[in-house]
């Protein structure tokens, strides 16, 4: 398998026999809008097998332009579009979207960056992220009132974040208050914190606004944890099971003393006693991308190349992120290729994208990712150069397209858990 070329053309070259590798789906060959009018999905990827909920977001069809031009063509497009918007426009694009995307974003980078990238863009009309639905959320919390996010697919969801919803959520949080009282300790802690990950609806930010808690990246997991076990006895961490656990391992909490809560079980499907002895209580989500990597793989790279230096990010299951060498987030594996000695070889567990990029960008080193299939994330795929095009020139016609905005009843206590977030200081990586 090429590691030079862009994931899009790797799939091709694969699909056509031109090169060896196996990808997960072969309508990955496909352009993402030809999902878009049928039964509501993830598309294909590492996604497809996930249920979706029945109300997701779903895209309508565009003008057929932007559905048979070439490559070429939209490509220049969007250049022609930028460059008539100048400021007034600004493109954010995550680490895991597509290269043909991400060679137009005037800033790249993590979740966490992203959230404070949007907010430093106050002159900007227009924030166009190439991301999913929920950091689309955050930018319109983070940014002016006046300012328009615009997600160039709506249907770019995220299947973890779909894994916790409000209802949920609050049905949980009902039981635990009715088992631990609310009631603080003799230090003024309460008997429980609430944490959500970033890659959780607004609604869920919200909540944590209204009840003590605060939101956390991979980034600043550690630091978030720490703020909340000042203020709580335990924590409720969602919806991300495997970030909680190695955040919270890592930290020397037991693994015995974070039950798994399943969202349709009474206690989530756990006894009283175990529920009232936790210190994190770990929502049963998780990361189709990230569940891929495995110890089987690690054990294969450092066979095939001796002294690989293995990082995976801490949404992997912590049988892999133990038998890493390293885990941390997308920005902690970037500046740890950066700094590397030339020659290192690195195995890389985290979205393929991002992978084969840092391949392309680092020649000096060997890198690869430790899936030998190639399957990117579902949902991050369904932004294509066809939508930027096609919201791009709408502006330019002084026209909003896929305007995100989140209701200003959850918008405000959402931005209450995202600034306790934001002033957390990133940790730097954890320990495998």
């Amino acid at each position: 398998m090429t590691t030079t070329a862009s994931v899009d053309l790797t799939i091709n070259l694969i699909s056509q026999g031109k090169v060896a590798g196996e990808i997960c789906a072969t309508d990955l060959v496909e352009a993402p809008w030809k999902f878009d009018l049928e039964m509501p999905s993830y598309g294909p990827g590492a996604s497809m097998a996930d249920p979706i909920p029945a109300d997701s977001p779903r895209q309508g069809e565009r003008p057929e332009e932007y559905r048979t031009a070439s490559k070429n063509e939209l490509a220049e497009r969007i250049r022609r579009a930028k460059a008539t918007l100048g400021d007034r426009a600004v493109v954010l694009g995550h680490f895991y979207q597509r290269d043909e995307v991400v060679q137009f974003a005037d800033f790249v980078g993590d979740s966490f960056q992203l959230a404070n990238e949007a907010r430093a863009k106050p002159d900007a009309e227009a924030i166009i992220f190439c991301g999913v639905h929920f950091m689309a959320e955050t930018a319109d919390l983070l940014s002016r009132p006046e300012q328009a996010v615009i997600l160039p697919n709506l249907a770019a969801g995220c299947s973890m974040a779909d894994m916790a919803d409000i209802d949920s959520v609050s049905a949980a949080w009902e039981q635990l208050e009715d088992l631990y009282g609310t009631e603080p300790d003799a230090n003024g802690r309460v008997p429980v914190i609430p944490v959500t990950y970033m890659n959780s609806s607004a609604a869920l930010k919200g909540f944590c606004g209204d009840h003590g808690g605060i939101v956390c990246t991979s980034s600043n997991a550690a630091t978030v944890l720490e703020w909340a076990f000042k203020r709580g006895q335990r924590v409720l961490f969602f919806p991300d099971q495997h970030l909680g656990r190695n955040t919270a391992k890592a930290m020397g909490i037991p693994v015995e003393l974070m039950p798994l809560w399943r969202g349709n079980k009474a206690l989530g499907g756990n006894t009283e006693q175990t529920i009232l002895d936790a210190r994190v209580i770990l929502w049963n989500g998780f990361c189709s991308v990230h569940k891929r990597f495995s110890v089987a793989q690690i054990d294969k790279a450092r066979a095939e190349y001796p002294g690989v230096r293995v990082i995976v990010h801490p949404e992997s299951p912590m049988e892999t992120v133990d038998a890493a060498d390293e885990a941390g987030s997308t920005d902690y594996i970037q500046k740890a290729i950066a700094a590397a000695e030339p020659g290192s070889t690195f195995a890389i567990g985290t979205e393929i994208n991002m992978v084969q990029r840092l391949a392309a960008q680092y020649p000096e080193h060997t890198i690869f990712c430790l899936d030998p299939v190639v399957c990117p994330c579902s949902t991050m795929y369904r932004i294509h150069p066809g939508y930027l095009a096609w919201v791009l020139e709408a502006l330019v016609r002084g026209e909003v397209l896929n305007r995100i905005t989140v209701p200003e009843s959850v918008a405000a206590p959402a931005r209450v858990a995202l600034e306790r977030m934001l002033i957390a200081r990133p940790g730097t990586t954890m320990a495998a």
